[in-house]
């Protein structure tokens, strides 16, 4: 972008190393803000880093495992202390399970749920009550149309899923008043490392990082007195 509409704001962006995550961080990143990434593999945080400060972005990154309450608040922290108050917050990070229930573990359930559940509910938590001081703020929720249709082997991921939709839509309302915009966006498939391994789906026809990135980007920038609560995504043609 030519005009640096994020510049001097600070965003987070969880599960940042790869795939959707990163297209975000560096859309941010163009835009303007400077961005915190963490992710639980070092080495691929580390190159993400680095492929982002190549493109003249501002980047702090935390290694991190958003299912740990004490990971969170650090994150949070370390964030604030080396980059500002969050503004804008990402709560991409996500795991998927697939198969039948009842061949289902209760270790997959807290793995599924504990990502892409709870961590949304703990990092949120952590920096809303700066939000609120300020009186602005943007969250960002990275669902999946599984939030919203179930399909054969999905019991967990769409449990989750659909849990991300209430929560997002609950939080808006509790922060509205306060000037924070909560949203959440909900693609279908993305042509990632993430998804069924049994998926048989043409990645040419999928949905691609970048398209994520350019809805976050629409988000962000929307008019203050209005907010875009659910966005859905869907690839032109059916993979």
């Amino acid at each position: 972008m030519d005009e640096k509409v994020l510049a001097g704001k600070t965003a987070l962006v969880t599960g940042a190393s790869r795939g959707i995550g990163f297209a975000i961080a560096h859309k941010l990143g163009q835009m303007g803000a400077k961005v915190a990434i963490c992710a639980r593999d070092a080495k691929k945080l580390g190159d993400a880093a680095a492929r982002l400060r190549n493109e003249a972005v501002e980047v702090l990154a935390i290694e991190a495992n958003v299912t740990s309450p004490k990971d969170i608040g650090a994150l949070a922290s370390k964030t604030e202390k080396a980059l500002g108050p969050i503004e804008i917050l990402v709560n991409n990070a996500g795991v998927g399970y697939f198969g039948p229930v009842q061949e289902a573990d209760e270790k997959s359930w807290d793995m599924v749920l504990d990502t892409n559940l709870k961590s949304v509910f703990l990092l949120s938590r952590a920096v809303a009550p700066g939000m609120i001081e300020r009186r602005a703020g943007h969250i960002i929720n990275i669902g999946s149309l599984a939030g919203k249709n179930a399909f054969k082997n999905g019991s967990i991921y769409c449990a989750s899923k659909w849990g991300l939709m209430g929560l997002t839509e609950c939080m808006a309302e509790d922060l509205r008043e306060f000037g924070i915009r909560v949203s959440v966006i909900c693609p279908g498939s993305v042509a990632t490392e993430f998804g069924s391994p049994a998926s048989k789906k043409n990645p040419q026809k999928m949905l691609q990082p970048d398209d994520i990135a350019h809805a976050v980007e629409m988000l962000v920038t929307q008019a203050p007195q209005s907010f875009i609560s659910e966005v859905l995504i869907r690839p032109t043609q059916k993979p």
